[in-house]
């Protein structure tokens, strides 16, 4: 996903926000909860590959 920067401060995000219909609202609110939870998994599962880091461990870097 590519990185978006902004000028906006949050308030000013929040104020177009608070702009769009009840619907898109709910609908954006669900959107943002679902990327909130797939980075915390991310982050989660980080800590499951540091022993890839080590050294002797470089078998994963190697190209087919």
């Amino acid at each position: 996903m590519p990185r978006v920067t902004s000028s906006m401060s949050v308030e000013e995000i929040k104020a177009v926000i608070f702009q769009l219909p009840a619907p898109q609202i709910l609908d954006l609110a669900d959107a943002i909860q679902e990327r909130a939870e797939t980075l915390g998994m991310m982050q989660l599962a980080e800590t499951g590959f540091r022993e890839w880091n080590e050294e002797g461990e470089d078998i994963y870097d190697d190209e087919a």
